[in-house]
Formats: C-alpha cells, structure tokens, sequence
C-alpha cells in the first residue's frame, strides 16, 4: 500500500538560531523542540526536567472537595466502600491504584470489574445489584460512570452514594452522583483535561491524602500504574499526563509493583521499558484477561504483595494472551479472505460478519483489515443472540458520526471518533451494511483514503551520532502529542544484500553519499521491498538503540521506503 509522506513545515530559522544560543544543541534538534511548542530555555527546562510538584492542585478539580469529604467519611465510618472499574488496562490500573492504595485505611474495601460477555462495558445493573446486596453504602467508578445514569440512579435510590471518575465526555444529563471527576464537564476549570481514567482516581486519592495529611509518597508508589494506564489508553502525552509517565516509567523500571515485576520476567521483556513497550507488551496482556477470560485475572496481578504471589497470574496472563494472539491470527485470515470473497475491496467501507468469530478480539482484528485495506472497518459476531461489532477508522474520519447516520438499524451503539461498539437484531445485518457504505461515502473525503506517514525533519545520515540520541530520548516519553520523531534520509544506498526475517521483515545495511557511518535498518513487515532497492532510495524510520552481545549501536527502524 502506498502511503504519502507529509513533512512538517520547518520552524523559522531565526528561531531555530535563536533556541540553539540558548541551548548549544545541534539545530535539527531545536527544530523537533520548537515543532513541541518549545521555544526558550525556560520551556525547555520544563520539558527536560520533570519535577512532580508541577503536578496541578487536585481541588481545581471539579467536586474533588466533595469527593475528598465523602470518602473520608466512609474510611472514618467504617463504611463499605466498593470500587467498580472497567475491564479494559485503564479501568483494571484504576481499580488496582484505588485498592492498594485505601486498603490500608480501611478493611472494608471491595472492587468489582464488570465481565466482558454478559454484562459489557461501564455501570452494569449486575454490579449495582451485587453492591446492593453486600450493603455498599459508597461505590466509586473508575475509567466509567459518566453516562450510566440509569443504572447510577437504581444505586442512589438503594441508599448508595456514588462518586464518578471518569474522562469520557458526559451526555445531556449527568448521573445523580455525590461527586463527579472529569475534567471535561462543563464548568470544570481543572487545568488539564485529558488525564486518563486511572489518572483521574490518582487525584481523587491525592486530594484524599492532601485533605489527611498521608505522606505523598505513599500514593507516588504506586505511580507506574498511572503510567501504564497513560500508554495503554493512547491519552495524549503532554502536560500533567507526561509528568505522570515520566515518573510512573521510572517506577516501572527501578521498582515495580510485585504483579508488574512477575509479568515483565514472565513476558521476557528487558529494562528499561518504553511507552512503545508497554504498549505492545504489558498491555495487551492485562487486555487479555478480559478478552479470553474475566479481567479480575489482571486486578489479582497487581494487587499481588510479593511477586512469588504474582507469579501464577502472570502466567495465566501469558497463556491468555497468547490464545488471544491465535485467535486474532486465524480471524485475520479469515477476515481477509472474506474481503475478497465478497468483493469489498473496491468499496469506500468495509464490514465483515461470521457468527463464530470470538468477539474479545474484533476490534483487533478491525484494525489489522485496515493495515491491508485502508478504509473504515466494522468487524461483527454473534452474542447472546443478537449482533455484535467493533468499529475502527482511519485518520482523520469520523467512525461515530457514520454510525449516528445508520443509528436506525442499530439497538445501541457507543464510542468516539476512531473506534466504536454497536449491536443489532440479526436481520439488519445487510440493511446496515449497505446503510454504512453510504454514509462512509457521502461522509469520507479523497484525503483520507490514503494512508500517511507523518515526517518531522529530513536529516543526512552523517547527522546521527550517539549525542544527538542522547538528546532524543529525553523528549520522551513517547506517545499522542509527543511521537517519537521521525526522519527522512534521501538517495541512501545498501551497502550489503538485502536479508528477509521471517518471510516478511526486512533486513538493511546502508549508507549515504558524504557520510562516514554505515547503519543497521530493520523494516518489520516489510519484506515486499527486498528485490526493488538496487539503485538509491528513500527511507523514513526512527533511531533506536540495539543492545547485542554488549555492545550499544545505533539503527534505523524503518516506516517506509520510496524506491
């Protein structure tokens, strides 16, 4: 698939000269800074230096003294206290961060996490009931909440009081709760608004601990599950979010959590760890529980007290992620396939449905159907008899609003502007399916049926040294807002054959015209290129470090080629 490289527009150069004065770096740097909205060695101060107390006062936030007030009440009062979180990485860390944290106020904490199946996402009437029956008198939702006013109601009417944490946006009406936390209601003057659901209950319990008088370092403990929340969730990271993951990672890395300590050893991951691993590596196996089997899995892991405790669940988190990874394989496959089959490769949409498909991975597989066909994408199965499906897009196009304009074939449906739920009756399955291909069509414009590979500066290969990587990675962490920056080397040539990983990852050794380095490319998946480079081309990658054998070298991880 042939994607557009989009440059980004390079910074005045007399501002470029002006930051390098102040900082004495190279000027390709000050470009990246000055790309991040960093213009002086004030800002850049801010930025290199992480310090926790530019952490915002967690009583800007809206209710946060009512919150604070109710659930000091309860700790005092000896009240059940139950702490409800969604079953996906975010809501389990928030549960995980709540529990660990109010455990040792009170011996009257309880979680629950809804199941994936039979009760689905957010406030479920199952867990409202079940807090009924074991007498909650204070429920707090993590990572949820924020819309479930009627089943939030059938708890206010039962004698519960609930405290909402949440950073989804709120509907018309908001849930008759005692507290609300989410900085994107209205009237809520909170500085930032973009925490994570886990980053929300990280305040309620720092204004809880501030309010009390509990030594802050306690409640910093537990910092790396906020930063595995944040690169979970795909939040942005920029302000107090990137304050949060820098100090959660480091957390992560020096000392983690017993149930953390267990999964990177069981996962064979090597310290230190990155955003990017957490993504691809602690996460999907904390998903994974929720997935093949209940998330509670994933809770017992991170409340474990040693890591010989923590053990057993990693392992069981392996396992599961690994028959989660078989599934996605084999339905990819057929997802494919059935693309072909129903001649939908030409068509402006593309919505698929086989009712054996396990629906814990959908919406992966979704997102794989877009790698090869780049185009908004609904994968559905059945559930308890009725239709099930996850919707994923690409840049730029709006999934929900496409989903609004079929809302007459659907019984509900739910999400944002690049991933959704839905369910149907099962004979709407075709009059959906057309129904989306229309508003996809009408809706979806030429720019955004490309996929793009977004380029922060052209560099020559000569410009890559130890120093300038030195520099790089403390512009992390990575992620939304804050993507590791990426480059662009023209007219690079091989200086050995080429070499296929696996059938299908690519192996270089390059250099460039003028420049006395040669460098190590790794391109995954893209193994297609191997017979097509024998003159000069065009790369665009990423630098990492590679460890191997002792030695520290420098590679490119390549994104794309231009022959």
């Amino acid at each position: 698939m042939i994607k557009e490289w989009v440059v980004k527009i390079k910074p005045e150069v007399t501002k470029i000269e002006e930051l390098q004065n102040q900082l004495n770096i190279h000027p390709i740097l000050c470009a990246l800074l000055i790309q991040r909205g960093i213009k002086n060695i004030e800002d850049a101060k801010s930025f290199f230096r992480p310090e926790l107390d530019r952490l915002h006062d967690p009583f800007l936030m809206r209710d946060m003294d009512k919150a604070v007030e109710r659930l000091t009440q309860a700790i005092f009062e000896e009240e059940k206290i139950l702490i409800y979180g969604d079953y996906d990485v975010d809501g389990t860390t928030s549960v995980a961060l709540a529990y660990n944290f109010l455990k040792d106020f009170s011996p009257n904490i309880f979680t629950y996490i809804p199941d994936r199946y039979t009760e689905g996402y957010g406030v479920s009437r199952k867990g409202i009931d079940w807090a009924l029956d074991h007498d909650i008198k204070l429920l707090i939702t993590l990572d949820c909440g924020i819309r479930a006013t009627e089943n939030i109601k059938v708890a206010a009417d039962g004698g519960i009081d609930v405290i909402i944490c949440d950073h989804h946006l709120p509907g018309e009406e908001l849930p008759a709760a005692v507290a609300i936390l989410d900085p994107k209601q209205n009237d809520c003057s909170y500085p930032y608004n973009e925490l994570s659901g886990c980053g929300i209950g990280y305040k309620l319990l720092e204004g809880f601990s501030i309010q009390n008088g509990i030594d802050q370092n306690k409640l910093l403990g537990l910092l790396d599950l906020v930063a595995v929340s944040i690169a979970s969730d795909i939040v942005p990271v920029t302000g107090e979010n990137r304050l949060l993951a820098w100090f959660g990672l480091k957390k992560l890395n020096n000392s983690p959590l017993p149930g953390f300590a267990a999964l990177i050893e069981k996962a064979g991951m090597n310290v230190p760890l990155t955003i990017s691993d957490v993504v691809f590596g602690i996460g999907p196996r904390i998903n994974a529980a929720g997935r093949i089997g209940h998330a509670k899995t994933a809770l017992d892991l991170m409340t474990q007290s040693t890591k010989e405790e923590a053990y057993v669940y990693a392992e069981k988190l392996n396992v599961e992620n690994q028959e989660r990874k078989n599934y996605d394989e084999n339905i990819t496959i057929a997802a494919l396939e059935l693309i072909k089959t129903e001649g939908q490769e030409h068509k402006c949409s593309t919505v698929l449905f086989k009712k054996d498909w396990h629906k814990g991975v959908i919406g992966i597989v979704a997102s794989r159907c877009i790698e090869q066909y780049y185009k908004p994408t609904i994968i559905m199965t059945e559930s308890n008899g009725m239709i099930t499906g996850s919707a994923r897009s690409v840049q730029g196009f709006d999934v929900y609003l496409a989903l609004e304009r079929c809302s007459d074939h659907l019984i509900q449906f739910g999400g944002h502007k690049y991933a959704a739920g839905l369910t149907m009756e099962p004979d709407r399955i075709n009059d959906f399916k057309v129904a989306f291909e229309e508003a996809v069509s009408e809706l979806i414009e030429e720019s955004q049926k490309k996929p793009t590979v977004n380029i922060d500066t052209e560099i020559d290969l000569q410009d890559i040294d130890f120093k300038m990587f030195g520099i790089l990675k403390q512009m992390g962490p990575f992620g939304p807002m804050n993507m590791q920056p990426v480059f662009c080397s023209r007219n690079v040539f091989l200086k050995k054959d080429p070499r296929v990983l696996k059938e299908k990852h690519l192996k270089l050794f390059i250099s460039q015209a003028g420049c006395a380095n040669n460098f190590d490319v790794i391109g995954f998946g893209l193994g297609h290129f191997h017979d097509q480079l024998d003159a000069p081309f065009d790369i665009v990658y990423t630098i990492e470090e590679n460890h191997y054998k002792g030695n520290t070298t420098l590679q490119l991880m390549l994104k794309d080629i231009r022959v």
